[in-house]
C-alpha cells in the first residue's frame, strides 16, 4: 500500500468525503495545505454534491493530474490532447478495478441506495462497514501514485 493510498483511507475514516480524502492525501504533491485542499474538494463528494455522478475520488484524482501534469496554454492542442488522454487512462484503470466511475453505480453495485440529493449520512461504524468508499479512495490514490510515479 502506498503512503497516499493509506492516507486517503485514513482521511475518509476521519470524516472527509471521498473527494477530500483523495485530494488531501496528495497535498504534498499539489502544494496546497490540508485545509485549502479540503475546501477545494468539498463540492465533489457524493458524485458532485450528492448528485451521484462521477465519483468524487475520480474527480479529484483528475484535479491532481491537472495540477501536476496539466496544460496552461490556451490553444496548445497537443498538450490538451495529451492531458485528456491521461485523465481517460486514469478513468479506464479505475473502472477496470471497480466496475464504474459513477457514484450511483458504485453504490448500487454494493447494494446501497444511490438517492440523489438529500443530506449526507451521519458517519458511524455501520456507515463505514457497508460503504465501498474507503476502498474506492484507496484505489484512486493507488492508481494516481502509479501514474505519477
Amino acid at each position: 500500500m502506498t503512503r497516499h493510498e493509506e492516507l486517503a483511507g485514513e482521511l475518509f475514516l476521519k470524516g472527509y468525503n471521498c473527494a477530500q480524502a483523495v485530494f488531501c492525501a496528495f497535498a504534498d504533491v499539489t502544494g496546497f495545505d490540508i485545509d485549502a485542499s479540503a475546501r477545494m474538494a468539498s463540492s465533489f463528494g457524493g458524485g458532485l454534491g450528492r448528485l451521484r455522478e462521477t465519483c468524487g475520488a475520480v474527480s479529484t484524482a483528475a484535479l491532481v493530474l491537472g495540477i501536476v501534469r496539466g496544460y496552461d496554454t490556451p490553444g496548445d492542442y497537443e498538450a490538451k490532447k495529451g492531458h485528456y488522454a491521461l485523465v481517460r487512462e486514469f478513468a479506464r484503470r479505475f473502472q477496470a478495478a471497480e466496475g464504474s466511475i459513477r457514484c450511483s453505480e458504485l453504490l448500487t453495485c454494493a447494494g446501497l441506495s444511490a438517492e440523489v440529493g438529500g443530506d449526507p449520512e451521519q458517519r458511524s461504524a455501520d456507515f463505514y462497514a457497508k460503504r465501498p468508499c474507503p476502498r474506492l479512495v484507496c484505489e484512486a490514490a493507488r492508481i494516481l501514485d502509479d501514474m505519477l510515479g
